[in-house]
């Protein structure tokens, strides 16, 4: 069957409780393309893209290397305790906007449709002290949270591009397990400053007390 941006009909079924997850064609890769952003992750059973812009953000991206079934998480903050809210697929779940959150409902739902917890290999990006007066540095305790977990819970962590001072673009192929990453400039990158900015300030009530392309 050929994929088209007009046909819509054609397009990769969204495994269950992904609905509000927005798709576009991307046609650089000639793919339906998921976007996520920060405190939300997807995963897929079929041949397509999952794409997100990170700052100080941490995204996982976990698949089985045998079935080929995997996503990607966006994460801003860093393991804690996370507080129990909202639906996932009928169930209370813990809210993906904290570290732990997001990299166990990822895991979970790679296994529920099919993923073996021994053949899962992870790659992280993101962390980037994109403010230079950024407090507590959030990007780095993120990283270090994200490689925590990783060691943990036996999870290989095949590559990683972590830290400095730049944003990224990554663009994740769950199928195959490439990755493609842009490290974002100027313009890009006080657009992607200014996002997780706002989500952040979305947050604070609930708180408790242009470049080259790299594969991976």
């Amino acid at each position: 069957m050929t994929l088209s941006a007009s046909d819509k009909s054609n397009w990769p079924a969204m495994l269950p409780g992904f609905d509000h997850i927005r798709r576009m064609w991307d046609n650089s890769s000639g793919l339906v393309a998921a976007r996520i952003s920060p405190g939300e992750f997807y995963v897929s059973r079929q041949e397509e893209m999952i794409t997100t812009v990170l700052g100080s953000c941490v995204s996982a991206c976990i698949r089985d290397t045998k079935t080929g079934v995997g996503g990607m998480n966006h994460f801003m903050l860093p393991g804690g305790t996370a507080e129990k809210s909202g639906a996932w697929g009928g169930e209370e779940i813990l809210t993906t906007r904290y570290g732990l959150a997001a990299m166990e409902s990822l895991v979970n739902e790679i296994l529920k449709n099919g993923g073996r917890r021994e053949r899962l290999e992870l790659k992280l990006f993101g962390g980037g002290k994109v403010l230079a007066m950024e407090a507590g540095n959030v990007g780095e305790r993120n990283i270090e949270f994200a490689r925590n977990f990783a060691h943990t819970e036996g999870f290989r962590v095949v590559s990683e591009d972590l830290g400095s001072s730049y944003p990224r673009k990554v663009n994740y192929f769950p199928r195959t397990g490439k990755v493609m990453m842009r490290r974002l400039r100027s313009l890009q990158c006080q657009a992607v400053i200014d996002q997780e900015k706002k989500y952040e300030a979305s947050l604070a009530p609930k708180k408790q007390a242009a470049g080259s392309i790299d594969l991976f």
